[in-house]
């Protein structure tokens, strides 16, 4: 296999994929809407993983009832088996306490562990065996559990940081009375690329962790309805233009048993990101963005006074800087780091030196991207995925980081998932695509397949699939927009079909991609099972394509991203077998929003919609979120104004049924319950459900309910002729 190979992809256009239609099996919304995750679910490797330090490819493997953890050693591929259910139950229980092989994860080379409820199982492999023990025993209700190789143990209780050492021993690293005194947990609501709050030094000397005051933040009340009478959890939601929360940095150091904050300056209400030690331990460096999101100062921190030793640079932007990923060091370097940008327009890798020196910029293209996903230090390369070929699939690379030669590793079109290992020497790849349910396959840096771990079977082969084409139309600037058209079943293109639009449209959400199954979603093959086109596009606003396509909306959410969509309309509507008059639109979250939208801005165009959890007013959304793309209110009123949907509720022609979840404390309840209070006063009928417990997306079994209000909905006043199909 050559080593300068291009990754083959699906092209852009017209493309067909037809399926057999002597399948007639019909999918039931159970299966519609859960089956991918229960009964029709893809087949996989289970808990892949490396042994850290070595070629050792881990997976469970399950044959009738026996559950076997399996070794395979690389490049030979010789595999031995390591642990087995009942050998677990019996030298950790001595009874059979677990049903099935828990979910290992690495500590070190030598180290394993495992959660059961509360208590922490500690394995030593020796040679070909697992010696297992109980290690930590957390309190109910311990949360944010993080093990580190150091052998130490840090999780929340409530809003307090506690810490286990390597011995079990448990001790209190903050004790703060106020629950609205947050500790160890991540901040600014996920936002910036945030996904946990307690950072441990390399070696485990240290350990960082977030601290938030929200005591400044107005509270929300969440009423719960399953307890008469009604209670109400008060939560903190800061809203856009409103009092946000204030976020420090702190370093506890066990064994002098001493906390420093780290001076990270003024005002108190930016937000702190791209937490990164030094791998020496002695610096921490953090993204600080200012609070309207245009400017960002990458700072160096003296962990043990918590001084600030300098700024190595800073990005800015006229719209609005987001960093998202902490510093990724060279392997055996203190000095030289990969940060991520998209100051040239998309979100590439560049080279610095601590003292904020641009080595190099090390990947270059109109192409985001995606991860860093490994080093190969003695090739002196990353191993990375990125968008190179197609926005529509995601493929494997490295990248020389003395040059920046970028070479791709895999060949098969798709969207590939790859864990590397340690020394970046192999790769353990999963990948999908169009009529490729899964193949996972362990291959070399160069590429060469070494072994095929699974050839997933189709577990759709027994059912009536829909012709799916994939369309490429283009914006108002000549953009190119994606989208895919998912047909009845069986389809007579001498009839007219009624169409549901689905759509989300907003910032880090890609919904076309080349990935199985094809549609993307079997519930629109189930709609189409039942007789309509189904249509998705992702316009300007969304993910993986750059800075100029996602950076469209800003300050005007709903605008450009309507206009979008709106050329799917119209391509639509020039289509023969498209009834023009039976247009459907549906979405959830920002997909709510645009749905509503379309209903209120562009009234006439939809017959029936279907809005779940939707903003109605983006002043009442977030701080961290809705500034970002808005501005302030103050900053920008007519944006907020143009956008907010209360006033324009007089405009709605057909039928529209909103949907929410009590709980929501997301986009909270009051945004639909505000909607329907202005169409009773304008007279204006509208549709609406709600779902009592839930939050911001409805799961499980319940879900099963919630799409079949959604399909009944557009039967009963699109699809009139599909009533026929209830059961």
């Amino acid at each position: 296999m050559s080593s300068k190979k291009t990754c083959l992809l699906l092209t852009g256009g017209l493309v067909l994929s037809v399926f057999s239609f002597a399948q007639n099996k019909q999918f039931t919304i159970a299966e519609a809407t859960n089956g991918l995750s229960t009964t029709l679910a893809v087949k996989s490797v289970r808990q892949p993983s490396w042994q850290p330090g070595s070629h050792s490819f881990y997976q469970v493997v399950k044959e009738g009832r026996d559950e076997y953890l399996v070794r395979t050693v690389f490049p030979s591929g010789t595999s031995d088996t390591i642990e087995t259910l009942p050998h677990l139950n019996t030298s950790l229980y001595g009874k059979d306490s677990l049903k099935g092989l828990p979910l290992f994860n690495w500590i070190d080379h030598d180290y394993a562990y495992f959660n059961n409820g509360n208590t922490i199982a500690r394995g030593t492999l020796t040679g070909n065996q697992f010696r297992w023990n109980t290690w930590v025993k957390l309190p109910a209700g311990a949360a944010n559990v993080t093990v580190d190789k150091s052998m130490q143990v840090a999780y929340t209780l409530e809003n307090n940081l506690w810490l286990a050492a390597s011995d079990g021993t448990l001790r209190a690293v903050t004790n703060d009375a106020d629950s609205n005194i947050i500790n160890g947990q991540a901040v600014h609501r996920n936002e910036f690329g945030i996904e946990k709050g307690i950072f441990f030094s390399p070696k485990g000397h240290f350990l960082a962790y977030y601290h938030m005051d929200q005591t400044m933040v107005n509270d929300y009340p969440v009423v719960d309805w399953s307890v008469t009478p009604a209670s109400v959890r008060m939560v903190k939601y800061p809203m856009a233009g409103g009092t946000s929360h204030e976020v420090t940095l702190r370093v506890f150091d066990p064994a002098k048993n001493k906390t420093v904050e780290l001076q990270t300056g003024e005002p108190r209400d930016h937000y702190l990101t791209a937490v990164t030690w030094s791998p020496d331990e002695r610096y921490l460096f953090i993204a600080v963005l200012n609070r309207d999101q245009n400017h960002a100062w990458l700072n160096q921190y003296d962990v043990t006074t918590g001084k600030k030793i300098r700024t190595l640079f800073e990005e800015s932007s006229a719209t609005y800087v987001e960093p998202q990923h902490p510093l990724e060091f060279l392997p055996g370097s203190n000095e030289r780091f990969i940060w991520w940008s998209n100051k040239d327009g998309f979100q590439h890798l560049y080279l610095y030196n601590t003292r904020g020196t641009e080595l190099r910029q090390l990947t270059k293209g109109h192409f985001d991207v995606n991860e860093i996903t490994g080093f190969d230090e003695k090739g002196r390369k990353l191993i990375v995925t990125a968008a190179k070929e197609s926005p529509l699939e995601k493929h494997s690379y490295t990248v020389d980081w003395d040059n920046g030669n970028m070479q791709c590793i895999d060949d098969e079109p798709g969207v590939h998932t790859v864990l590397p290992s340690d020394d970046g020497q192999f790769l353990y790849d999963s990948y999908t695509a169009a009529g490729v349910p899964r193949v996972a396959v362990v291959r070399a840096e160069s590429g060469k397949v070494l072994k095929t771990l699974l050839k997933a079977p189709d577990p759709l082969a027994g059912y009536q699939r829909p012709e799916i084409r994939n369309i490429t139309l283009k914006a108002d600037d000549g953009t190119p927009l994606y989208a895919k058209m998912i047909l009845p079943t069986p389809f007579d293109p001498n009839r007219t079909y009624p169409v549901i639009v689905y759509l989300y449209n907003g910032p880090h959400v890609q919904l076309v991609r080349n990935s199985f199954p094809e549609s993307g979603n079997l519930w629109y093959e189930f709609m189409a099972q039942r007789g309509y086109i189904v249509f998705t596009m992702d316009g300007r606003g969304s993910a993986n394509r750059g800075r100029k396509f996602e950076q469209a909306t800003f300050r005007k959410l709903g605008t450009v991203e309507m206009n979008d969509q709106l050329k799917g309309v119209a391509y639509l509507r020039s289509l023969p077998y498209v009834d023009k008059n039976r247009l459907g639109v549906h979405g959830w979250s920002f997909g709510g929003f645009m749905t509503t939208s379309l209903m209120l801005r562009h009234p006439g165009v939809f017959k029936v919609a279907v809005a779940g959890g939707p903003v109605m007013d983006w002043s009442m959304y977030e701080v961290m979120y809705t500034e970002r793309y808005m501005d302030t209110p103050e900053q920008n009123p007519e944006g907020y104004k143009t956008s907010a949907l209360f006033d324009k509720v007089k405009n709605l022609k057909g039928k529209l049924l909103l949907i929410h979840g009590t709980d929501d404390a997301t986009v909270v309840w009051q945004h639909s319950i505000k909607f329907l209070k202005k169409a009773v006063d304008e007279n204006v009928q509208v549709d609406y459900f709600v779902y009592p417990g839930y939050e911001h997306n409805v799961r499980g079994k319940d879900r099963v309910h919630l799409m079949q209000k959604i399909t009944d909905y557009f039967d009963d006043y699109l699809n009139p002729g599909a009533q026929a199909l209830r059961k």
